[in-house]
């Protein structure tokens, strides 16, 4: 019905300056008229182009989120380098908080943990009625585990008013782990791994107590309840 398609071969030659014109990053190329035989469809023709250009674009969105992660760890040397989102997709620069006591934790609103939001809210409010700014509460919802963060950041920013009264800022969403984890995540993990060496977030609202010099001072697993943080963080407070 349709005759077949065929392509020109093109020349293998290479040059000098053909190779020093090529972009850096390439993203995978898709011959689908070479591989299209005989009876092909126009309508399957149609969807593979389609497809192909999801792909690109996706390929592209990924690519630069790498990029950026990548460039964000080659330029930060420490806690207040970073700068994450806000729930609105801000960049919050966390120099904002030097000489503070930060405590940072990956949340989620349908893990069986969630209910350490109202433990985090009393510690928080507890420890600024004493000591006003000088200490924080960062969540970043997570949704790598179990898919437990599913909605969006306006659902997440809902979800822990109404429920658990929650005033300390809560994060954009974001991943804690695998190559588009977090930049913060990644140094985090780095500057204190946990159990038998083991960098990786295990599961939804893992503690990092990060001191008034920037540095991290401690890392928790999820079963740690957050009173039970409340000594720590007193002690960092104490340090001048």
């Amino acid at each position: 019905m349709f005759r077949q398609l065929h392509t020109r071969a093109i020349p293998s030659t290479t040059t000098a300056a053909s190779v020093a014109a090529r972009p850096k990053y390439h993203l995978p190329s898709y011959n689908l008229i070479s591989t299209c035989g005989p009876s092909t469809r126009p309508l399957q023709l149609i969807n593979n182009l389609q497809l192909r250009g999801n792909i690109g674009i996706n390929a592209n969105a990924i690519t630069n989120k790498q990029l950026h992660t990548t460039a964000a760890m080659a330029s930060a040397t420490g806690f207040y380098d970073f700068k994450p989102l806000d729930k609105r997709g801000q960049e919050v620069p966390l120099a904002d908080y030097k000489g503070k006591v930060v405590l940072v934790v990956n949340t989620a609103s349908k893990c069986g943990f969630t209910p350490q939001y109202a433990g985090l809210e009393k510690l928080y409010k507890d420890i600024k009625e004493k000591h006003g700014d000088d200490f924080v509460v960062l969540g970043f919802p997570c949704n790598q585990f179990g898919g437990q963060e599913p909605g969006s950041d306006d659902d997440i920013q809902n979800f822990c008013q109404v429920n658990y009264g929650v005033s300390f800022p809560i994060m954009q969403k974001t991943d804690v782990n695998g190559d588009n984890a977090n930049p913060l995540f990644q140094w985090l993990k780095e500057e204190k791994p946990g159990i038998m060496g083991l960098k990786r977030i295990k599961w939804n609202f893992e503690k990092f107590l990060i001191g008034r010099d920037g540095q991290v001072k401690g890392r928790w697993a999820s079963t740690t309840k957050p009173e039970s943080l409340e000594k720590p963080i007193l002690e960092e407070l104490a340090k001048k």
